[in-house]
């Protein structure tokens, strides 16, 4: 979901340096034996075909997977079958194709509301908010606004929801298109765009008044500052394809498309008080893109080069399943183009045996997690699958 050449074999992977150098150089990180990713062994199990899947997301006290088609639908696959009524049409509301279309969904904590990002038929971004109804279906009727920005070019849209540990929403937002942020949206905090937003949507239960359609919480990183936009926890974002909190210890992961030549994975302890930039467009991981290092930047915690391959990093998560027992604590994400499912763990803060797990997805579009915490792929193509033991 970003533009950039594809193809090649498997790219070079590097970690960032805590400090980088004057060049952002990089070490690789070593394949530890100890780390033991050696040894495990995945499939690829299809579970489900559909229309161009892009995002996946979970209910509390309900085993159906909620799948976010490109075209507008919200889809569920409840016992192994994909329900043939869809949860929620947006087909004739959406702008689909491209980098376009339905990006991203999420359910509010306690399951009654789902929330859905997407471009409408003018290419702008739309939060909204639907009531569950019975049967596992959105309530059409009470659709209301959470969230509206005004998108300048088609590209770089973000569109990944997520709700984290505590609570609040986080909105994934890019640095608005075209390329190399000729707007510098992703520096300046006057903008949502080439952010990651946390905001309540629905404080205290109810519709805020005013117009706005959520709350911000009062310890954003932000709040109080003349001239910025309090909803900001994190910017330097240039495009935040799929980020994840890790279930046991509350980390935030993010994987960050690059422009031309490094794609980044960004890592954000639990606990963190927010307000990190992460470099773009004056970085690209950790490399000079264009003008000086910010002072404040926050190197990725590992990148990867276009050089051998790759285009565009897919996000995924910290694996804390029980299926497939090797795979425990090690972070799994892969690359649009390249389409290998890869997987690392961290040993002393830093990238240790990283390797492919053997299976590929053609498109890699995003990941999933069920409530069990087992993963799931996603392509662009269609087939929705679960990894599966070896």
């Amino acid at each position: 979901m970003a533009g950039a050449a594809c193809g090649g074999p498997s790219p070079p992977v590097s970690t960032a340096p805590s400090t980088p150098g004057p060049t952002g150089s990089v070490a690789s990180p070593s394949a530890s034996p100890s780390i033991g990713l050696s040894d495990v062994r995945v499939r690829l199990r299809k579970v489900a075909t559909l229309a161009s899947p892009l995002a996946m997301a979970v209910r509390t006290g309900d085993d159906a997977l909620y799948i976010a088609e490109q075209v507008g639908n919200v889809v569920a696959i409840r016992g192994g079958r994909v329900d043939p009524t869809p949860v929620l049409d947006l087909t004739t509301q959406v702008t689909s194709g491209g980098e376009q279309g339905l990006l991203g969904l999420a359910f509010s904590p306690d399951g009654r509301f789902l929330y859905v990002d997407y471009t409408d038929l003018q290419g702008n971004t739309n939060v909204v908010e639907f009531a569950m109804g019975a049967g596992g279906r959105a309530e059409v009727e009470t659709r209301r606004e959470v969230l509206f920005v005004r998108q300048p070019f088609a590209n770089h849209n973000g569109g990944n929801l997520v709700f984290g540990p505590d609570g609040f929403l986080y909105v994934g937002l890019g640095d608005g298109g075209s390329e190399g942020d000729p707007l510098g949206n992703g520096q300046s905090l006057t903008t949502l765009l080439g952010k990651m937003l946390r905001i309540d949507p629905r404080p205290g239960g109810s519709v805020p008044p005013g117009g706005k359609g959520y709350a911000i919480p009062p310890d954003n990183a932000f709040v109080g500052r003349s001239g910025v936009r309090p909803e900001i926890w994190a910017y330097g974002l240039r495009n935040p394809w799929r980020y994840s909190f890790d279930r046991a210890t509350g980390d935030l992961w993010i994987g960050d498309v690059g422009q031309n030549t490094w794609e980044e994975v960004d890592l954000q302890r639990a606990g963190s008080p927010g307000g990190q930039n992460y470099g773009w467009n004056r970085l690209e991981g950790a490399h000079p893109y264009q003008g000086s290092r910010p002072p404040n930047a926050v190197p990725p915690l590992f990148e990867y080069s276009h050089a051998t391959g790759g285009c565009a990093v897919t996000g995924g998560y910290v694996y804390r399943g029980t299926l497939i027992p090797g795979l425990a604590g090690a972070y799994v994400y892969g690359d649009f183009c390249k389409g290998d499912v890869m997987a690392f763990r961290l040993a002393k803060g830093r990238p240790e045996g990283l390797r492919q797990l053997g299976v590929h997805v053609d498109n890699l579009s995003s990941f999933g997690q069920d409530s069990r915490g087992e993963l799931y792929a996603l392509s662009l193509t269609g087939p929705v699958y679960r990894l599966a033991p070896g």
